[in-house]
């Protein structure tokens, strides 16, 4: 088995991936709040207008280029603090103090949404895909989440990434008790998906133990998207936890992320209540996982020169990435060649 020979994105400080990525937590931009926020090398603001609309901007003003992480957010607009020009959502100018009428001018506005307690930004002209969600909820239902992590790790997203399908590793690191299946399956141009097809060990008492709790293979599958946004599903076949983890790249090379628990939305107090539980176990799960990975993620130095037949998955997600359309880190101008 060979890697893939055009490697056109896949762990490249210069490219990535077009798509959503995560600027800031919803609980950290309130109603009239700014927090500046370095994407894929691009420095841009995220603003929330008295209306609750989230926004997201370039970083400097088009008059002097002062800083608008430091301007006040007045009604539905942004205003700079230097000269206190005042610039709406789509990045229009509106006014300007010392003029009756503002002259022609804009800042850069980018795609925005918010879903899990995160406020996306789509690193293109306009949305070509939906924000990523769990797979087995329902498109209607927006869940219930908790931003439960905030991290940084010395290897570049898209290894980060390959950690969670390495089935090898699970035996290894985590002592897993089944040897693990990955296979992958191809969503859309923008999303691949890695399912687990090995059914717990029936050689051994845990295994024969945990087989009791699953009709089929042992549940573990990823949802990927954009190459550096991923979902978890994992747990018997009763009770499912998914665990999202955001990633984006910084400007040394490295990863930065955040960890989102989400399970469905449930009716009445009990309901929430049960929610409450479901996150907090998810989170106790995602811990255990995170805990012996760290060590890789400091310390690696990635370079894929001998892949074996049990790293299939991982050729697939290097070949399912290096086909997205990809855009240049900082300007974020498309890779045309």
């Amino acid at each position: 088995m060979t890697a893939a020979a055009n490697e056109a994105c896949f762990n490249r400080p210069d490219r990535f991936a077009i798509g959503w990525y995560w600027v800031v937590a919803s609980l950290d931009l309130p109603r009239s709040g700014v927090a500046r926020a370095n994407v894929q090398g691009r420095e841009v603001v995220a603003w929330r207008g008295a209306d609750g609309v989230a926004h997201v901007v370039d970083a400097y003003c088009p008059h002097m280029g002062a800083h608008l992480g430091d301007g006040k957010v007045e009604g539905d607009g942004l205003r700079c603090f230097f000269h206190a020009w005042k610039f709406a959502g789509d990045g229009t100018l509106v006014d300007i103090p010392c003029m009756k009428k503002p002259v022609a001018a804009r800042i850069r506005s980018w795609p925005t949404a918010e879903r899990y307690g995160m406020v996306w930004v789509w690193t293109g002209e306009s949305p070509e895909h939906d924000l990523p969600r769990v797979p087995e909820h329902a498109a209607d239902d927006p869940g219930e989440w908790r931003v439960a992590g905030h991290f940084q790790k010395a290897c570049h997203p898209n290894v980060m990434m390959i950690n969670a399908i390495d089935a090898q590793h699970f035996n290894s690191v985590h002592a897993m008790p089944a040897l693990l299946d990955m296979v992958p399956t191809v969503v859309s141009d923008r999303a691949i998906a890695f399912d687990n097809a090995a059914r717990p060990s029936a050689e051994t008492y845990f295994g024969r133990f945990l087989r009791r709790f699953y009709h089929g293979p042992l549940t573990y599958g990823l949802r990927y998207w954009f190459g550096q946004t991923g979902c978890v599903t994992l747990g018997p076949d009763f009770l499912h936890f998914h665990i999202v983890f955001a990633l984006r790249m910084k400007e040394d090379g490295g990863s930065e992320g955040r960890t989102l628990l989400v399970t469905r939305k449930r009716s009445g107090p009990i309901g929430y209540l049960w929610s409450q539980v479901l996150l907090g176990l998810s989170w106790v799960v995602g811990a255990y996982f995170a805990k012996g990975d760290t060590r890789v993620f400091e310390t690696i130095r990635f370079n894929f020169q001998t892949p074996i037949r049990a790293d299939h998955a991982i050729v697939a997600f290097i070949q399912h990435y290096d086909a997205q359309p990809a855009a240049l880190w900082k300007s974020w101008d498309p890779v045309t060649a």
